[in-house]
């Protein structure tokens, strides 16, 4: 028996291509099915409760990004201007008290170190006595001086350096 005497070739051709097209159509549900699921999933990660988008926030995080940025590097430079300035202000400042004679009591002499963080500034020196003061200025640069320095100087510029750098 021949398929052509059951039916003629062209209705078994209908009849493949029929079921061929129940078969897609069926796939075509199918993928239109999980298309919707996969929609209603992206719409429900894309809203948040407060009804924003997804999009939406995250254009507002990238803004406000940039701006941080911004603002991160003016402080930078406001900070290393502040930095630049601190190093050369002068922001250590040591005090030895001491008698100058030995005649004298109270230790009315002193020895004042006012440094900048590289170590340099001045040193100021009171010499007292009964009848006069004296008051001597020396500058120093880095701790050191191209005058004499006295020990009462060298302890206050010494005790400058035990203070804490920025």
């Amino acid at each position: 028996m021949n398929l052509e005497q059951i039916m003629p070739l062209s209705y078994w051709a209908i009849a493949v291509v029929g079921f061929l097209c129940i078969i897609e159509f069926i796939l075509i549900f199918m993928l239109n099915s999980k298309m919707r699921k996969f929609q209603n999933a992206y719409l429900s990660l894309q809203t948040f409760v407060d009804g924003s988008s997804l999009d939406q926030e995250l254009k507002t995080y990238r803004e406000e990004v940039k701006e941080n940025r911004t603002d991160i590097k003016q402080i930078r430079e406001r900070v290393e201007r502040t930095e630049r300035k601190l190093r050369i202000a002068t922001d250590r400042a040591e005090l030895v008290r001491f008698s100058a004679f030995e005649n004298m009591g109270s230790d009315l002499s002193f020895s004042l170190a006012l440094l900048n963080q590289e170590g340099s500034g001045v040193v100021i020196s009171s010499i007292n006595n009964r009848d006069e003061s004296r008051v001597y200025a020396k500058p120093i640069v880095q701790g050191e001086s191209t005058y004499h320095l006295s020990e009462e100087e060298r302890q206050a510029i010494n005790k400058t350096k035990d203070t804490l750098k920025v």
